[in-house]
């Protein structure tokens, strides 16, 4: 059978994405794989350095995507499907290009964790992520910012001279183009995927990459790589190096063995091979290696506890059985970063097909024979060189344009590309791609002048890179572009200069609730909450009076209402925040963030009970973030009964630091 790859169509009940947040994000990250100094003054100085190499510090110009829900409905998603008569792989190229499934064909068994539904939650960099497949992770620590976000997709030739699929797209945080390259040669039990970071601009960059694979977590199953230490981070936020597989009375490689979500990174000798499996008792499932450039190995686990069983069943539907996730990295662990100089690429190959080993060598008690086991059963059903030549052959095809094209991705690599003159053999960023996010900032570069918009809304997305904000810088000022270099400015560090940008544009400003919003961040970061409650009080009213119909304006009145309610709270200012609640479209009054703000609201004003009622009303919030306590808090706050299960999401033992 030779390999095929075709369009079709996955249904699933889903949740709707939403609109994306039209708030610039100038708050810092909330990202929570961060070690100050001190913390790493113990660790490898290759390791420490990296760590402290160019952390994210801003989203920026990436938006936040927080308009999800929870409420499912069956939708059409479009996928490409590449099979031979060994696998059957599904990409989703509108949801960053992730595998969806890997079937082996001969068994039907299904080699990862594929989620039965759509559910987004807030784990990714900008909020909106998924659970399940093989994800393609690059930009940041954390999960990327195009988790939910549509790639470009065109077929190839392969290497053997069949169809290779083709993914790439323009990371926005790094201004990085990637792209990922996946084929199934005819006679291969392994789906290859090529893999290519490149810097196309003079200055050095940070990179980041990790190939993040679900897995089933069913009881009995097995972690293995070739490594006898890992270093290990938790809730407590710190990194050390501990054994494997026991520690702490408990054979870590197992995920249910833990009562709480941890990572452990796997300390890989240099230059041995890397490779990670994930057997089940029969010593059977999955297995992914590499070529040498990607070292990293690291397994995650939600552990056994109530909080990370409840994680388990908000990311899927009860009933359905969870995963831990198995990834590959270019570095040790997740807290690094990578620097790329200027003109440079990383470039890698990764394999992942089945594998099969001894049961009673990989459950046994010695670990060097149960890795030893799954270490020989890879090395006979795929050779280390095998996998070393599938990269030599597919680097002589990683330039070969792409032909017929099967998914569009955004049009902000061709803005780049275009600004810059930027040739990119093998990922073509055509001008055809931009569209209407990007016409203003075109028409700025061609002509120095940031055009009004054609209709009253809310702002459009922000650019803040060193040449667009040189540009803005030069541009006529008028309100609008007073605005997006304030952000840039914002971005770069230049708090002072960004508030008196955003100060200057008010006068003229026919919407005054954008550049309000902004100063208004600018003081509660400052540490003036007062001064920030003034802000968001007369921003939010500002919006209040001009507010149309339309998923933009609800999105502005939603993110804008949630900020401005939560700083007036913080500040005792009780009847500003009934008046925004009051003003709040009927809709928005029943998501889940505003229902708690509402009952915190009411234990303000002294109505303790009926804040209660709230919680005993029962309500969800879509976006919960990874770690947040919000409702633990809150619910301790209004009584000493226990915490009800549904509202439980803790990843730590009480009273023991942050949560993962």
């Amino acid at each position: 059978m030779a390999t095929t790859v075709r369009r079709a169509v996955l249904t699933l009940p889903a949740a709707p994405l939403g609109p994306e947040n039209p708030l610039p994000s100038l708050r810092p990250p909330a990202e929570v794989h961060t070690l100050d100094e001190r913390a790493r003054g113990g660790l490898p100085r290759d390791m420490a350095r990296q760590i402290g190499y160019e952390p994210l510090r801003s989203l920026l110009p990436v938006r936040l995507r927080d308009g999800y829900g929870r409420e499912r409905a069956e939708r059409e998603f479009d996928s490409i499907v590449i099979e031979n008569e060994h696998l059957r792989v599904t990409v989703l190229p509108g949801l960053g290009g992730r595998v969806h499934s890997l079937v082996h064909l001969a068994t039907g068994r299904e080699l990862l964790y594929r989620n039965p539904v759509f559910q987004p939650a807030n784990f990714a960099l900008n909020g909106a992520w998924f659970s399940g497949g093989i994800e393609w992770n690059t930009g940041a620590t954390g999960h990327t910012t195009l988790s939910c976000a549509p790639v470009h997709a065109a077929l190839v030739p392969a290497p053997d001279g069949g169809a290779m699929v083709r993914l790439w797209e323009w990371e926005r945080l790094r201004d990085l183009p990637f792209q990922v390259d996946l084929w199934l040669p005819q006679d291969a039990e392994f789906l290859y995927v090529g893999v290519r970071l490149r810097n196309p601009h003079e200055r050095p960059a940070p990179v980041y990459w990790w190939s993040n694979i679900a897995v089933p977590e069913e009881p009995g199953t097995r972690i293995l790589a070739p490594a006898d230490e890992a270093w290990h981070f938790g809730y407590e936020r710190a990194l050390r190096r501990v054994p494997v597989p026991q520690w702490e009375g408990a054979d870590r490689t197992y995920p249910l063995a833990g009562a709480y979500p941890a990572d452990y990174f796997y300390d890989l000798r240099e230059g041995d091979r890397p490779w990670i499996a994930s057997l089940d008792g029969a010593g059977q499932g999955l297995v992914q290696t590499s070529t040498g450039l990607l070292r990293g190995r690291k397994l995650f686990v939600w552990g056994a506890g109530a909080g990370g069983r409840r994680w388990q069943e908000w990311l899927t539907e009860p009933g359905t059985g969870g995963y831990a996730e198995i990834q590959a990295g270019l570095a040790r662990t997740q807290l690094e970063h990578v620097r790329l100089e200027g003109g440079a690429e990383f470039s890698w190959l990764e394999a992942y097909g089945p594998l099969a080993a001894d049961p009673e060598a990989v459950h046994g008690p010695d670990w060097a024979a149960a890795r030893g086991a799954a270490g020989a059963a890879l090395e006979a059903v795929l050779p280390r060189e095998r996998v070393d030549a599938a990269y030599e052959a597919w680097r002589g095809c990683a330039d070969t344009e792409p032909g017929e094209r099967l998914a569009a991705g955004s049009g902000w690599g061709a803005l780049e590309v275009l600004r810059a003159g930027l040739e990119l053999p093998g990922t073509p960023f055509e001008e055809a791609t931009l569209g209407e996010e990007q016409a203003p900032w075109l028409e700025l570069w061609r002509t120095g002048v940031l055009p009004a918009p054609g209709r009253v809304a809310p702002p459009g997305p922000s650019l803040v890179a060193t040449h667009w904000r040189d540009m803005l810088e030069t541009a006529p000022a008028d309100p609008l572009t007073e605005y997006h270099l304030g952000v840039a400015q914002w971005h770069a560090g230049d708090v002072a200069q960004a508030v008196r940008s955003w100060e200057r544009g008010l006068p003229l400003a026919p919407s005054r609730w954008p550049l309000l919003r902004c100063l208004a961040v600018a003081d509660a970061l400052a540490g003036d909450p007062a001064r920030a409650a003034d802000g968001y009080a007369a921003a939010f009213a500002d919006l209040a009076g001009e507010t149309r119909g339309g998923e933009g304006w609800a999105a502005a009145e939603y993110a804008l209402g949630l900020e401005a309610m939560a700083a007036l709270l913080a500040a005792g200012r009780l009847p500003e925040a009934r008046g925004v609640w009051d003003r709040l479209r009927p809709a928005l009054r029943e998501r889940g963030r505003f229902r708690l703000l509402a009952a915190r609201l009411l234990a303000a004003e002294g109505h303790v009970a009926a804040a209660r009622r709230v919680f005993e009303d029962g309500f969800e919030i879509p976006d919960l973030r990874e770690g947040e306590e919000t409702l633990s808090e809150a619910w301790a706050d209004l009584t000493d009964h226990p915490l009800p299960a549904r509202y439980d999401f803790r990843m730590r033992p009480p009273g023991e630091g942050d949560a993962r």
